[in-house]
């Protein structure tokens, strides 16, 4: 009965102790999130304007399209709405978050260095370095890093 009774503490005393799920992430990923939502607010108007004939300029990780509805642009726009879709589950402390948010960061870093190597197979490309790497490889490590305690998190 001791026993029980101990365990029960050390449990609530570790709970207690717990940082709630924001507090994990640091302002500089709190603050993309909050660009990358605002960016997905803005992706149906995207749309609407590729519907109606408009063209609309959209650029992520070295790929860039006037037309939504080419593949490229079709491309950039599914990347801002799993960014967007992150971004919404981290900013709201979702259970899936953190694995969405990983896998958004490797698809960012294979993207940025698959367009890096291009040159290398095409002649017409020139080389560039993607800046978003700077972004990205840290984003990626700080959600591996906060992975376990994210995901023991209980909400009460």
């Amino acid at each position: 009965m001791q026993e029980t009774q101990q365990d029960l503490l050390v449990d609530e005393l570790a709970e207690a102790t717990r940082l709630p799920r924001k507090k994990m992430l640091p302002l500089w990923i709190k603050i993309f999130a909050w660009i990358f939502l605002i960016c997905g607010f803005f992706l149906p108007v995207v749309v609407i304007l590729g519907l109606a004939g408009y063209s609309a300029q959209q650029s992520l990780y070295g790929l860039e399209s006037k037309d939504p509805f080419s593949l490229t642009g079709i491309a950039i726009t599914l990347l801002f709405t799993l960014k967007a879709i992150t971004a919404f589950g981290l900013l709201k402390e979702k259970d899936w978050a953190i694995k969405l948010g990983m896998a958004d960061g490797a698809t960012g870093v294979v993207i940025c260095v698959l367009l890096m190597l291009l040159p290398v197979v095409s002649r017409d490309a020139t080389f560039s370095f993607r800046l978003e790497l700077v972004a990205l490889i840290p984003y990626f490590l700080k959600l591996q890093k906060i992975k376990t305690e994210w995901e023991s998190f209980v909400k009460i």
